[in-house]
Parts: C-alpha cells; structure tokens; sequence
C-alpha cells in the first residue's frame, strides 16, 4: 500500500556502525557481525550496506556465504575475487559483479592491486567498495556469478540499472540478480545536468557513495549519508559538485 506521503528516514553517514581492524575500515548502514540493533536489520529486502576500505596486500581470507545474493560495487582501487566455484576476477569502478550463494560457496576478496605510476614507480592503494547482500526468491539455489562492464553507460549521468531481478530491466540492467522485487540503480551525477528521478517504488535505499547531493524532502546529503525512504518515490536529486549515488528500488519487504 503505498502512503499519502513518503516517509523519509535519513541516516547519516557518523551513525553507521563502525568496524576498525587495522587493515580493514568498515562502515555498516545495518546491523553487522557483532554490531547488533533490533530496529536496524533491513530496508525492504536489502540487509547489508557496507563501506570498506581494504589497505593494500590486505584483504578478507576464504570464508562461507548461503541463501544471498551479494552484488559489490568498487569506487575506488581494484579488489581480487576467487570462489569455490572457480571464479577468478578483477573487480574495479564500472565493472558490476553479483555473487549467488545459494546452497552454498566460499570465496576470498583482497586488495591485490597496485598501480604504475612514471614518477613514483609501482605502489600500492587501498581500495574502496560497498558490499550489498539482498535476500533471493527461493532457498537452496545453484550458486553463481556475473561481472560485466557497465562504466559506458554511466556517462550519461542519470540512474543506470546495475543489477536486478526485476523483469522490468531484463533488457537493461547489467547483471542479474535472484530477486524479482528489486533493482539496484547507479547514477554518477554531474553538476548543471537535469535532476535525477528516483523510481517509484514502496521502499527505496539511497546511498551516497561518493561527493554530494541535494534530495527533494531532505536537502543535502554528503558521502555516506543514506536515506529510506518508504511509501513511494519519484522525488528527484540534484548536485552542485558531483556524486555518485547508489539506489535500491524494491517492491517487497523482509518479513518483520
């Protein structure tokens, strides 16, 4: 049922949980590992939103994922992917990859890049993502995995589909993902460009991922801020400096 009018959560960017670790600087806009809030477990069927910076040579060791769909989305640096199902892969800004666990796979992610520089010679840099994991429609599904290239299509600077399950964008988005509710979009916002329209939709993450950006209802937002909106869309975004959003349309919820 959609509302009268929208409600519009803000969360900024300082209230996110935080894990530090040395190698590993992690922000969670949800609940986390040992971070734990009852009241902040989810928005529609989106549980995970994290903000890592991995230091170079540094990186997450081999571990297990079931039952999710985990799409990562890099802004900054390269991050190396391997899985059990005998993926490898380079994963770098514009390049999208979706990761189905289903009944089960392990992988490892590290920051195994470096970069050539003439003046300074090879070095090393720290590399920046987010990680989203989204329920699937079905348990117990055959695991797989996609990455295409989509930094093309970001130029223009309105929302791009990157990843979804929704039929809506099957001739659009970039990868798919196991859930027919919902689709992540990206839009790399560029000043003086007209605004951007958020989808119409019961309940939207917005996630900025970088720079800043104006909301209709809420004003601006800086880097890390999010915001849930529940009830509706169709408000629009605008930027005096640049930003690269990142936005969750979802038409169902995890059940409460």
């Amino acid at each position: 049922m959609t509302l009268a009018f929208p409600a519009l959560d803000v969360r900024r960017a300082d209230d996110r949980f935080k894990t530090d670790i040395g190698w590993l600087d992690s922000k969670h806009s949800f609940s986390f590992g040992h971070h734990y809030d009852p009241k902040n477990t989810h928005h529609g069927v989106l549980l995970v939103n994290n903000d890592d910076i991995v230091s170079p040579g540094q990186g997450f060791d081999t571990h297990a994922h079931k039952d999710m769909e985990i799409v990562t989305w890099v802004l900054h640096g390269s991050l190396v992917h391997q899985d059990s199902m005998g993926h490898n892969g380079i994963i770098y800004p514009g390049l999208a990859q979706r990761m189905s666990a289903g009944t089960g796979v392990r992988h490892s992610e590290k920051n195994d890049s470096w970069r050539a520089d003439a003046s300074v010679g090879k070095h090393r840099e720290p590399v920046r993502f987010v990680q989203m994991w989204v329920l699937p429609d079905e348990p117990n599904i055959t695991p797989g995995y996609e990455q295409l290239e989509i930094d093309h299509e970001l130029l223009a600077g309105g929302l791009v589909p990157v990843a979804s399950g929704m039929d809506e964008y099957a001739d659009h988005s970039a990868i798919r993902i196991k859930n027919k509710y919902a689709a992540m979009h990206v839009a790399r916002m560029q000043p003086g460009r007209p605004a951007t329209t958020l989808p119409d939709s019961p309940f939207l993450h917005i996630f900025v991922a970088s720079g800043s950006a104006s909301l209709e209802g809420v004003g601006v937002l800086a880097e890390g801020d999010a915001v849930r909106i529940s009830g509706g869309g169709g408000q629009q975004m605008t930027t005096e400096a640049g930003a690269e959003v990142i936005v969750w349309e979802m038409h169902a919820s995890v059940a409460e």
